[in-house]
């Protein structure tokens, strides 16, 4: 009996990326003389940044929106894999930040790119990247795209209560004097080999109310003071911690490797203490990580984007990178890419 070789198994992976961080820098002791000012705040010095370890952050200009981040870096990753707009057939909006409830803001960016693709979005708080990634992906395997192009634009910076009335109100926002503005795009498209090999998810609803901006839903449809983040990061940081790291452990396991069988492991930043605590947790080494916090904030679901852009380059094929995301909501999720 003859036996007929099997096909290799349909796989996608990412093939090109591109970050935009907007032009105007303000550091954590300026932001603090601008929150302490209007209220006559008598702010220890430089609590913001010995709390967070964030020095600066990247703020949005007037006049530049999500979807201008967005479509700025889709353009960079196009560029750099020799694409035009109209060589996509899917585009994936994935991020906490939008420039209106409707329409979707994948149709802002895509009409600022000219191209003609299937346009949607997918809205996760700070996992929506890569959420929107492992879309794309099934996608592509299922034959619903030939190419797609994921995209984030993030500007929680606008979610900040700038004039707190009081230390109490101070406090309550504190977690979103971390935020930082950027924006991130890749290709995700069938490759030969390598790809993304593995995805995992946990989710722990029960602590949706945890943190947010809970403006704009049929919840809160009006209201300024709905309009700024609210929560506690040291709640949040508990929440992280409780659920711990099983959904990594399952990873690793899966991989069949430890820490030394990736070049790479890239997680969601929100401060350097939860950064460092994350590294404590999990024992990942410190040179496997790609720190970008203390200059860049909490760029919410950008920020794995733009770990990877800073290191995609120099990445040889065959390598393999971990994401970890971590959401509001809570969701906790990990990838497997290598890279082709």
């Amino acid at each position: 009996m003859l036996i007929q070789p099997c096909d290799p198994p349909p796989r996608a992976g990412i093939t090109a990326v591109g970050s935009l961080l907007p032009g105007d820098v303000l550091t954590s002791d300026d932001l603090q003389r601008e929150v302490a000012r209007p209220g006559g705040l008598a702010l220890p010095p430089g609590i913001l940044t010995k709390a967070t370890g964030i020095v600066s952050r990247r703020v949005a200009a007037e006049g530049v929106y999500a979807s201008t981040l967005a479509a700025g870096a889709a353009r960079r990753a196009l560029d750099s894999a020799g694409l035009t707009p109209h060589d996509v057939d899917l585009l994936v909006f994935a991020s906490a930040s939008r420039d209106m409830v409707e329409p979707a803001t994948a149709h802002i960016v895509q009409a600022e790119l000219g191209s003609r693709a299937h346009a949607l979005d997918v809205t996760n708080a700070c996992n929506s990247f890569v959420n929107g990634i492992d879309l794309a992906r099934t996608m592509v395997l299922a034959g619903r795209a030939h190419r797609a192009l994921v995209v984030t634009g993030e500007t929680p910076s606008r979610a900040v209560r700038k004039a707190p009335a009081d230390f109490a109100e101070f406090r309550d926002g504190f977690a979103g004097y971390t935020f930082g503005d950027a924006g991130a795009a890749v290709v995700v498209e069938a490759v030969e080999r390598g790809g993304i090999l593995d995805v995992d998810t946990e989710t722990h609803s029960e602590h949706w109310e945890v943190g947010g901006i809970p403006g704009g839903g049929s919840r809160h449809p009006r209201g300024d003071s709905y309009t700024y983040f609210q929560g506690d990061g040291h709640e949040l940081r508990g929440v992280f911690e409780k659920v711990g790291t099983a959904v990594v452990d399952r990873t690793l396991h899966r991989a069949g490797t430890d820490w030394d069988g990736f070049a790479k492991v890239l997680v969601h930043q929100v401060t350097v203490p939860y950064l460092e605590r994350f590294a404590e947790l999990t024992g990942v080494p410190a040179e496997k990580l790609v720190v970008t916090v203390p200059e860049l904030g909490n760029v919410a679901s950008a920020s794995i984007g733009v770990q990877l852009d800073r290191v995609f380059a120099a990445l040889a094929p065959g390598e393999r990178v971990l994401f970890v995301g971590l959401g509001g909501g809570i969701s906790i999720m990990t990838m497997v890419w290598e890279k082709s």
